[in-house]
């Protein structure tokens, strides 16, 4: 994904990647300088950001082992059910 001037729209499409560092360094470098000068979107991160600290701070259980493969294999079986029809 290539913006040479990330527009505020572009940006909050993004934030969620941003915020769980799942950005290749170029487009992290674009939104942190974009951040950097853009009032209302630092504002929106920094909501966004909290709300996941938050977040992350109520969910004391942990997933069941395995369940990240349970759920892998029905969306498979979803997909060649609907690839079938």
């Amino acid at each position: 994904m290539t913006h040479p001037d990330w527009e505020c729209s572009a940006v909050i499409d993004q934030m969620f990647f941003f915020l769980d560092s799942e950005l290749v360094d170029a487009d992290r470098d674009e939104i942190e300088r974009h951040l950097a000068d853009c009032g209302p979107c630092l504002a929106k991160y920094d909501l966004e950001r909290t709300v996941k600290s938050l977040v992350q701070r109520s969910c004391c259980e942990t997933a069941p082992d395995g369940l990240r493969d349970r759920v892998l294999l029905s969306i498979r079986q979803v997909q060649v059910r609907i690839s079938e029809d």
